[in-house]
C-alpha cells in the first residue's frame, strides 16, 4: 500500500493515513514533532487551556522571538500538572501505530524539546522502542529573554529591594542547543546485530560519508541554516543537518518517513539523496507551502525566523 504515499507529502492526520502503509517497510523515522510546549495552536497538545495562552504581553509586542504567551513552568492550576502526561500520551499514540511500519532493527530520529524530550522517550519505549542515544543538535545562535529583576521591582517602587537584586535575572539560560532521541526498533530475538544488516538493510552506520573535517562523528552535530535557506515555518531545521541524519543511516532507494512535514524538510533532504519519503502534515497552510518547496528552488528568499526552541 505504501505506493500510493511514495515521494508525496499528504495532506491530512497522520493518525488516519499511518494504518495504510505496509508493515516493514519503514527503514528511516525522522520528524520535528510537535514539542508540546504551547509555541502555536498546532503545539497545543493537552485540554488545559485559558484565555491567557498564546496571547500577547506588551512586553512581546514587536518581538521576533516568543511572540505568543506560553504557560508558566510553576502552570497557573493544579491542573497544569498534567499537561506532560497528556503529551506523552499523544506521541503514544501515533508511536504505537508506527511501529509495525518499522522494519526491524530500523532507526527513527525524533526531535524534542529540552523539558519535554523524556515524555516522547517513555512514550516511544512503552510503544515498544528502544533508546538508542540522545543527540545534541548545537544551533550557531538562540534567542534568549531573560527579565531583569531589578527592574520588575523598580516597577513595583522597591528601589532597595532592585538595588539589591541588580544583575539576576529571571527565566532560563539561552538555548544554544536541542536533543534528538534517537531509538531503534528491535530486531529478532537471538539473532545479531549483523545478520539484521544483511537481512533488512537497517541499523548499521554510515560513518566514512559523514565524516565532519576528517573525523568520525559524535553524538553532538552543530549545523546551521545555509545562507540563501528557505525559511517557512518557525520551527524548520536545517536542511544539511537533516540530509546528515539520513545519510548517516540509509543507503539510496529506501525509505523515510516523516508524520509530522511541517515545511517539508525531510521531503527535500531525501529526494536530494535519492532517498524515497513518506510525509503527512495536517495543516493546509504548511501542507501548501512544503509542496512549493519540494517542487521550487531549496535555496533562495530565505526568510529570517526564529528557531524557537
Amino acid at each position: 500500500m505504501n505506493k500510493n504515499y511514495i515521494n508525496k507529502i499528504t495532506l491530512g492526520d497522520c493518525l488516519e493515513h499511518i494504518p495504510m502503509l505496509k508493515n516493514n517497510s519503514i527503514d528511516l523515522l525522522l520528524s520535528d514533532i510537535p514539542y508540546g510546549i504551547g509555541l502555536d495552536d498546532w503545539d497545543v497538545l493537552h485540554s488545559n487551556t485559558n484565555s491567557a495562552l498564546l496571547g500577547k504581553s506588551p512586553a512581546q509586542e514587536g518581538k521576533s522571538g516568543f511572540r505568543r504567551r506560553g504557560k508558566p513552568i510553576n502552570g497557573w492550576a493544579q491542573s497544569d500538572r498534567n499537561i506532560g502526561l497528556e503529551y506523552q500520551e499523544w506521541c503514544r499514540g501515533w508511536a504505537t501505530q508506527v511501529y509495525p511500519k518499522m522494519k526491524n532493527g530500523s532507526f527513527l530520529f525524533i526531535f524534542g524539546a529540552r523539558r519535554t524530550v523524556h515524555r516522547v522517550i517513555n512514550a516511544f519505549e512503552d510503544s515498544g522502542f528502544l533508546l538508542k542515544d540522545t543527540l545534541a543538535w548545537k544551533k550557531p545562535s538562540a534567542h534568549h529573554r531573560a527579565q531583569r529583576v531589578s527592574i520588575i521591582l523598580e516597577r513595583r517602587g522597591l528601589r532597595k529591594k532592585a538595588a539589591y537584586w541588580k544583575g539576576w535575572r529571571l527565566g532560563n539560560l539561552a538555548p544554544i542547543w536541542e536533543p534528538i532521541a534517537w531509538f531503534m526498533k528491535p530486531y529478532t530475538i537471538g539473532g545479531t546485530i549483523t545478520d539484521n544488516v544483511l537481512e533488512n538493510e537497517v541499523g548499521a552506520m554510515n560513518i566514512e560519508e559523514c565524516r565532519l573535517d576528517g573525523c568520525s562523528p559524535t553524538n553532538m552535530l552543530e549545523f546551521a541554516f545555509g545562507k540563501d535557506e528557505v525559511r517557512i515555518h518557525e520551527a524548520q531545521k536545517p536542511l544539511e543537518l537533516t540530509e546528515y541524519l539520513i545519510k548517516l543511516t540509509t543507503r539510496k532507494g529506501q525509505i523515510v518517513l516523516d508524520p509530522f512535514m511541517g515545511s517539508g524538510t525531510t521531503a527535500v533532504a531525501a529526494a536530494r539523496l535519492d532517498r524515497k519519503y513518506i510525509g503527512f502534515e495536517v495543516n493546509p497552510e504548511f501542507h501548501s507551502k512544503s509542496l512549493e518547496r519540494i517542487e521550487g528552488p531549496v535555496l533562495g528568499n530565505a526568510e529570517e525566523l526564529p528557531i524557537f526552541q
